[in-house]
């Protein structure tokens, strides 16, 4: 499969949904109006933030998505999200290739 960080990230939401996995997106890649941006901000955005948040019994996962081209990275911002989000002793997961998402999937349904 070959498309862009977009429709990956679309084709996994489904993949999880279709699995009963409750997950849900942040929308920070939004392009906003300069004011629409202050107004985010001061309601709590923050750059960096990871694009998916699973919930599972007891445990949430933090995913940032990349393109499965193989040529995304992560960002400052977004390596320090990873590094608070583990600090607190969450999962951070980083996802570029659809069999980490199978990968993923299979575990929890065990």
């Amino acid at each position: 499969m070959i498309y862009g960080e977009s429709k990956f990230q679309e084709n996994i939401i489904t993949a999880l949904k279709l699995n009963k996995i409750t997950v849900f997106s942040v929308p920070n890649g939004t392009k906003l109006k300069i004011t629409q941006a202050w107004k985010a901000k001061r309601e709590g955005m923050m750059s960096g933030v990871s694009d998916l948040i699973i919930l599972l019994p007891k445990r949430a996962i933090f995913v940032e998505i990349k393109n499965p081209n193989g040529k995304g990275r992560q960002s400052p911002t977004q390596k320090e999200f990873q590094d608070t989000v583990t600090n607190l002793g969450f999962e951070y997961k980083i996802w570029d290739k659809w069999e980490q998402v199978q990968e993923f999937i299979k575990e929890v349904r065990q």
